[in-house]
């Protein structure tokens, strides 16, 4: 050979072929396996130029160790040509013996935190400091070990499904993953598991879908599950490594459960003298659903006199039937009812139970208790109008009341006094005729609420109240008046017609019409030369002027009596003198 050439010698110290250098160009190839192989001579030289192929370093290795040789054919072992290394990881992870070529590992490497290094290498003569060859690049890759246990990913997990729900039902799929090389052998390969849940559930051993395997899982027996599921790597190797996680899966409800009352007679008592709305007591039918599933309606049924006294409502919390008096109760009239109440599922689904399943009935005994009643007003509430000019011992009306009891005691009538503070009214105790005590005023006080008691003379002396409302009707004895101290001027160039003053009047009184003003000059026997009143018909009038020469040199004050009359029968009136200033 002419010139001497280049070979990278190769030594593989891990248990993975492929470390070997070569050249992509037709027979180099050949040429570097031969020498690879050991043959000691050439047959024709060839074109120099190296394509490194990828060495293998395992990981987590802590022991040095050589990896790979570079070496030249020119290489006599006389240290006449120097090795240098240079890229990711030289002189730090990797290092060269410049006279061998040997490369050599500096400490464990970690494939995932990098997975292969780039590397250049370079034959430098040492007498001429000249490259044996041109820099070659080459790539030594990490070879993985199963190092890492898998870990799943996204938990907590929970889930939940229908109760009943078919074998197969989907639950839930748990995800894990490994940082270990997927390309390389078995480490990442997983197997997933159940190690708690059967035999309600069962994991698809390679998608981790959680399907269950049981059939007709009832929520009221049993509400929750855990379910254990493990994942191993090495396909479930038993020197594989291994995690867990729990998925929490819920049973939701299902409308599998009708309303059942517990007894077949619920018996109530009440006093004849509740009041309507008052609640007798409240039933209940049991359900073992929850939620919308328990939702159910009660209803009374049978007879309607009897169902009509009574209703029943559905208390939107507990589910309880809550039976409620709708009328008034009489011993003396009825004193027992007898009725069916009826519970029904408000969401039926007859995939589950018959339609007739999702109801039931009970009977109600109710039985009404007598009691001493107070007399009872022939009115619940009076209501009269006297006129105010009313004269003292004038007939208002007559209040009645009678004893419902059998005894029917006599009764007195009084008025309260607390609702009667002026004494405006008094009453005949025997026969409840009210009449005017003293005079009335309604511009003081338009109406009067009057509670009037009746009481039994013997027994109990028990006793009830009716109120009575009085309206005291108007009469025109209130003067109409303006409606403010006006204090109108007029400035020197007001012109002839301009109004100066809007005016309004009020009146106390309140007529049924509504009120209507009227608004004019006092009577003169001359014609006002400055002033005049125009009324608008609208309850208020302006104040005119009638020439335009009014100035501060003249005069400084006008005065203008006005007279405000309204429409009562009789019709009054009031006047109220203005000062008119003028102003510059």
């Amino acid at each position: 050979m002419s010139t001497p050439s280049v070979l990278a010698v190769v030594t593989v110290f891990s248990m993975i072929p492929g470390g070997v250098l070569s050249d992509m160009r037709g027979t180099e190839g050949l040429e570097a396996q031969q020498l690879a192989q050991g043959c000691t001579h050439l047959h024709r030289r060839l074109k120099r130029g190296w394509i490194w192929k990828q060495l293998f370093v395992p990981e987590e290795d802590p022991t040095p160790r050589v990896i790979g040789q570079l070496r030249s054919d020119s290489d006599r072992g006389e240290f006449s040509i120097k090795y240098i290394l240079s890229g990711e990881g030289a002189g730090d992870v990797f290092e060269i013996d410049e006279y061998s070529g040997e490369i050599r590992t500096l400490k464990k490497l970690d494939r995932e935190e990098k997975a292969f290094y780039v590397l250049q290498a370079q034959a430098i003569n040492r007498r001429s400091n000249e490259p044996e060859e041109p820099q070659s690049e080459f790539i030594i890759k990490v070879q993985d070990i199963n190092d890492n246990a898998p870990q799943f990913q996204n938990e907590p997990y929970v889930s939940s499904i229908p109760e009943m729900c078919p074998p197969g039902t989907t639950v839930a799929q748990v995800t894990a993953t490994d940082a270990d090389d997927p390309m390389f052998g078995n480490n990442a390969k997983l197997i997933y598991s159940i190690l708690q849940g059967e035999p309600y559930f069962s994991v698809e051993p390679k998608t981790g879908i959680i399907v269950t395997s049981w059939p007709n899982m009832d929520r009221e027996a049993r509400e929750q599950y855990l379910v254990v599921v493990q994942v191993k790597d090495m396909l479930g190797l038993s020197d594989g490594f291994s995690s867990s996680t729990t998925v929490t899966v819920s049973l939701t409800d299902v409308n599998d459960n009708g309303p059942t009352f517990q007894h077949h007679l619920y018996a109530f008592a009440i006093p004849e003298n509740a009041a309507v709305g008052t609640t007798l007591g409240r039933i209940m039918a049991e359900d073992g659903d929850i939620g919308i599933n328990a939702r159910m309606t009660y209803s009374l049924n049978d007879d309607l006199e009897e169902s009509s006294t009574f209703i029943i409502q559905t208390d939107p919390v507990t589910q309880e039937g809550v039976i409620l008096l709708a009328k008034p109760l009489d011993y003396e009239t009825k004193r027992r009812f007898v009725m069916a109440a009826e519970a029904v599922n408000d969401h039926v689904d007859t995939r589950f139970l018959p339609l007739e399943e999702f109801r039931d009935r009970t009977t109600l005994k109710i039985v009404v208790e007598d009691v001493d009643e107070p007399p009872v007003f022939l009115s619940p509430v009076y209501t009269w109008k006297v006129p105010e000019n009313a004269a003292v011992g004038t007939v208002v009306g007559s209040v009645s009341a009678r004893d419902t009891d059998t005894v029917n005691n006599p009764i007195r009538y009084s008025v309260d006094k607390r609702s009667d503070t002026t004494k405006a009214f008094k009453i005949d105790p025997n026969n409840g005729t009210i009449t005017v005590a003293r005079a009335l005023d309604r511009e003081t006080t338009n109406w009067h609420n009057v509670t009037v008691e009746a009481k039994e003379t013997t027994q109990n002396h028990l006793s009830s109240s009716v109120v009575v409302f009085i309206k005291v009707l108007d009469k025109n004895d209130n003067v109409p008046r303006l409606a403010r101290d006006y204090q109108p001027y007029i400035c020197e160039g007001t012109q002839a017609g301009e109004v100066i003053q809007l005016l309004s009047a009020v009146d106390p009184d309140d007529p049924v019409e509504g009120h209507h003003f009227y608004f004019s000059m006092v009577p003169e026997k001359h014609i006002n030369p400055n002033f005049t009143i125009r009324d608008n018909q609208d309850n208020t009038a302006g104040i005119v002027a009638r020439r335009s020469t009014f100035t501060r040199k003249d005069r400084t004050q006008y005065l203008l009596p006005v007279v405000v009359t309204d429409s009562g029968s009789p019709a009054l009136s009031s006047t109220s003198t203005l000062t008119i200033s003028v102003c510059s």
